[in-house]
C-alpha cells in the first residue's frame, strides 16, 4: 500500500530526527538524502511543493551546453523506450544540474505527467525537489531507485523513479538517465528489472558518446569474453600513436589502474599502455592488425588480469585500412545535403546526422510541418548515397485514392482485377528496390495497408496482388509526416510496431519561421525560380525585409509560391513590394482584405500549435484553406500539396460542405 501524505511526513520527521540525534544507525542513501534535505537544503516535509518547470529561454541555455551529447543519448533513449513503454514508464534525460533536457513519454497521460514533473524542462535538483531519483543520483553518483515513499516531498510519493548517472568521455559527471512511472506495485523489488535496464542503457549511451568523442583516435577494446569483445565495450581506452592513454570509459576507469613507481594506484588516463599492460607498442599494433580479422589478442595488466583485446582505428586511418576489393566506401561528399542549409544550427545538426546515415541500412523518419522540405531532404539523402544510381520512388500516401493505393504500392499480376494492365504492374515498392522508397504523409496510410507494409519491412519481400509467391526486395525507406505519429498510435489509427520499424532514425525539420538562415533559403529559392524562368532574379530591400519578417505558416512551399507569383508579374526579374502576394503586404498597403487573410494565417498557425487532436487540426486546416481559396478545390489541392480527390475525400470525412451546395 502506498504511503499516505500524513504517515509519510511522520516517517521523514522521525528518521531524520533520530539520525541527527545519533540514535538512528541507518545510513542508507535515502536516509542520507532526507537528512540533507532538512539540514543542507532547509526543506520542510510538511510543505508540499509542486514540480518546478523552467521557462523555454532557460531550457534552451541548458540544451546548448550539452548539445552534442543529446544527439547520442536520444538514440539510446528511443531504444530503451521501446522496451519499457508497455510497462507504463516514461524517460527523462537531465543535465548535471537536474534539468530535464530530453523526454519520451505517452501523450495519453500528457496532463498528469506534466503535473507530476515528468516533462521537458522539469528541474529535479535535490535542493528544491527533495529526495528523488534524479536529485539524489546527482549527489550520490550511483544508480538508485527512489520508490514511492522514498521521496522526501509528499507530492511525489505516487511516483517510482529509477536512475543511473552519466559521465562524459573524460570522466566528468554530465547528467542522469531516468525512467519513471506514475503508478507501480508497492514493493520496491518490483523495480529491479527497471534498474537493470536503466544501468545497461546508460552505459550504452556513455560508450557511444565515448566512441564519438574519440573518433579521431585509436580505441582499444578489452573484455573477458572472446566473442563479445568487439561489441560489448566493457573497457575502452582511447590512445594516440605513441601509446599514451587519452581517455577511458567508465568500465575501464573502474577496472583498470596504472601502477606508479612507488606502488600506488593512479588513474589510467595520461599513462602509457605499456605502463598498464605487460606489452610493448609492437604488441599493441599487433592487436590493431588483429582487429581487421577474427583474431583476438590476450593482454595482461600489471595486476595480472587477462583480457581479450582488439583495436579500432581512427576515422582518417580506417579508410586507408579497407582491404582491396572490399565494398566499403571512402567517406563521400554530400553536396545535395549541404545545399539545404545556411548557418542555422538546427538544420546543420540535422544534416550532419543525415550525412552519417546515408549509407547505413537504417530507415529514416522525417517529421516537420507541411512545406518544410521533407521530400527535398529525402531526395538529397538518396542522391548522397551509394544508391544514387538506383530509383528514388516518392509516394504521397495522402494523395493516392484509397482504392488504388494497395495496387500502386504492392503491384499486381495480370488479371488480378478489372481495369488493370494486361501485363500487371511491379508496384512502387518493387520499383524502389535497391534505391530509396519515400513514403510521404505516412500517417495517412490506411490501417490494413500499414499491416502489409510492416510485413514487407520485416520480411524483406513483397506479395503483389494476385501473386502466389512473394518477391524479394532490397528496401531502404525514408518516411515523412507532419502529424504526430505517437498521438495517432494513442488514437489507434497508426500501428506502433510499424512506427518503430520506420524510425530507425528520426530527423525533425524546423519550420521556416524558426530558422536563422531565412536569407539563405530566400536567396536559394529566388535563384531556382529565376533559373526556371530564364531570368536573373533580384529583390528590393523592402521586399526582402517583408519576406524575412513574415511568419510563413506554409513554410518553404508557401515561400516558393510567393516568389513564383512575384516573378510571374514583375518586370525583368526585379521584385518589389508591389509584386508580393497580398498577405505579405497587409501592413504595407493597408488593404483590409489582405489584413483579413494575414489574420487567418495567424489563426491557422495558432491552431496547428494548439493541443487539439490530429483529426481536428486536419479538418480546421482544410476548412481555412477552402475559405482562403474561395472554395476552389484545385487551388486548395495545390496549396496543401495533395490531389483534388483527397480534398473531396477529406471534405466528406469531416462533413465540410461548400456554401454553394447548402
Amino acid at each position: 500500500m502506498k504511503a499516505s501524505s500524513a504517515s509519510h511526513i511522520d516517517e521523514v520527521i522521525a528518521r531524520t530526527s533520530q539520525r541527527l540525534g545519533g540514535a538512528f544507525a541507518d545510513d542508507d542513501l535515502i536516509t542520507r538524502s532526507w537528512t540533507r534535505c532538512v539540514t543542507d537544503h532547509g526543506l520542510d516535509p510538511t510543505r508540499a511543493q509542486p514540480a518546478r518547470v523552467i521557462e523555454q529561454g532557460q531550457l534552451r541555455e541548458h540544451l546548448e551546453q550539452i548539445e552534442s551529447f543529446l544527439r547520442v543519448a536520444r538514440a539510446g533513449m528511443e531504444q530503451l523506450y521501446k522496451r519499457v513503454s508497455p510497462l507504463g514508464y516514461v524517460l527523462l534525460l537531465t543535465d548535471a544540474q537536474g534539468v530535464t533536457v530530453d523526454y519520451i513519454g505517452n501523450d495519453q497521460w500528457d496532463r498528469e505527467l506534466k503535473r507530476s514533473g515528468l516533462c521537458l524542462g522539469a528541474d529535479w535538483n535535490e535542493a528544491h525537489a527533495g529526495t528523488c531519483g534524479v536529485g539524489t543520483c546527482i549527489v550520490e553518483r550511483t544508480p538508485l531507485t527512489c520508490h514511492q515513499g522514498d521521496h522526501f516531498d509528499s507530492t511525489h510519493i505516487g511516483l517510482t523513479c529509477t536512475t543511473a548517472p552519466l559521465f562524459d568521455p573524460t570522466g566528468d559527471f554530465i547528467g542522469v538517465l531516468d525512467i519513471s512511472a506514475l503508478s507501480s506495485p508497492s514493493e520496491k523489488p518490483s523495480q529491479h528489472l527497471a534498474r537493470h535496464m536503466t544501468v545497461m542503457f546508460a552505459k550504452m549511451v556513455e560508450d557511444a558518446n565515448f566512441m564519438r568523442h574519440f573518433s579521431d583516435q585509436w580505441i582499444l577494446r578489452l573484455g573477458v569474453d572472446w566473442a563479445l569483445v568487439d561489441v560489448s565495450g566493457e573497457c575502452m581506452l582511447a590512445f594516440d600513436v605513441d601509446g599514451k592513454i587519452l581517455g577511458a570509459n567508465s568500465g575501464a576507469r573502474q577496472l583498470l589502474v596504472a601502477i606508479n613507481d612507488d606502488g600506488g594506484a593512479a588513474p589510467v588516463v595520461g599513462q602509457l599502455l605499456t605502463d598498464v599492460f605487460k606489452v610493448t607498442m609492437d604488441d599493441i599494433w599487433h592487436v590493431a592488425r588483429s582487429g581487421m580479422t577474427s583474431d583476438r589478442t590476450v593482454l595482461s595488466t600489471r595486476r595480472h588480469e587477462l583480457f581479450y583485446a582488439m583495436a579500432t582505428p581512427p576515422r582518417h586511418v580506417a579508410s586507408k585500412l579497407v582491404r582491396d576489393g572490399a565494398n566499403a566506401a571512402q567517406p563521400i561528399a554530400c553536396p545535395a545535403l549541404d545545399r539545404l542549409s545556411g548557418d542555422d544550427k538546427q538544420m546543420l545538426r540535422l544534416l550532419d546526422q543525415a550525412k552519417r546515415l546515408v549509407n547505413k541500412k537504417v530507415n529514416i523518419l522525417l517529421h516537420g510541418e507541411t512545406g518544410t522540405g521533407k521530400e527535398l531532404i529525402a531526395r538529397a539523402l538518396h542522391d548522397s548515397s551509394l544508391r544514387a544510381s538506383k530509383s528514388f520512388v516518392a509516394v504521397n500516401c495522402a494523395s493516392i485514392p484509397e482504392s488504388l493505393i494497395e495496387s500502386e504500392l504492392f503491384g499486381y499480376v495480370a488479371g488480378s482485377f478489372t481495369g488493370g494492365r494486361s501485363k500487371g504492374s511491379r508496384g512502387l515498392i518493387l520499383q524502389s528496390s535497391g534505391g530509396t522508397l519515400f513514403l510521404d504523409e505516412i500517417g495517412d496510410m490506411p490501417m490494413h495497408l500499414q499491416t502489409r507494409l510492416l510485413r514487407v519491412l520485416s520480411e524483406g519481400e513483397v506479395m503483389p496482388l494476385g501473386a502466389d509467391r512473394p518477391v524479394p526486395v532490397d528496401l531502404t525507406v525514408v518516411a515523412a509526416s507532419h502529424r504526430d505519429l505517437r498521438r495517432l498510435i494513442a488514437e489507434g489509427v497508426f500501428r506502433e510496431d510499424l512506427y518503430y520499424r520506420l524510425c530507425g532514425a528520426t530527423l525533425p525539420l524546423p519550420p521556416l519561421r524558426q530558422r536563422s538562415d531565412k536569407r539563405f533559403v530566400i536567396d536559394r529559392v529566388l535563384q531556382q525560380e529565376g533559373n526556371q524562368l530564364g531570368v536573373e532574379a533580384h529583390i528590393s530591400a523592402r521586399a526582402l525585409e517583408l519576406l524575412l519578417n513574415f511568419d510563413w505558416p506554409g513554410n518553404i512551399r508557401q515561400l516558393r509560391n510567393a516568389i513564383r507569383f512575384a516573378l510571374a508579374i514583375c518586370d525583368n526579374g526585379y521584385i518589389t513590394t508591389t509584386h508580393l502576394p497580398s498577405e505579405l503586404c497587409a501592413e504595407e498597403d493597408g488593404d483590409a482584405d489582405a489584413a483579413k487573410l494575414a489574420l487567418q494565417d495567424v489563426t491557422l498557425k495558432t491552431l496547428l500549435q494548439s493541443d487539439l487532436s490530429a483529426g481536428m487540426v486536419q479538418a480546421q486546416t482544410l476548412l481555412l484553406a477552402l475559405r482562403q481559396q474561395h472554395w476552389n478545390v484545385t487551388a486548395v489541392a495545390s496549396e496543401l500539396g495533395i490531389c483534388r480527390a483527397t480534398v473531396y475525400r477529406q471534405m466528406k470525412r469531416f462533413n465540410i460542405v461548400s456554401p454553394t451546395q447548402q
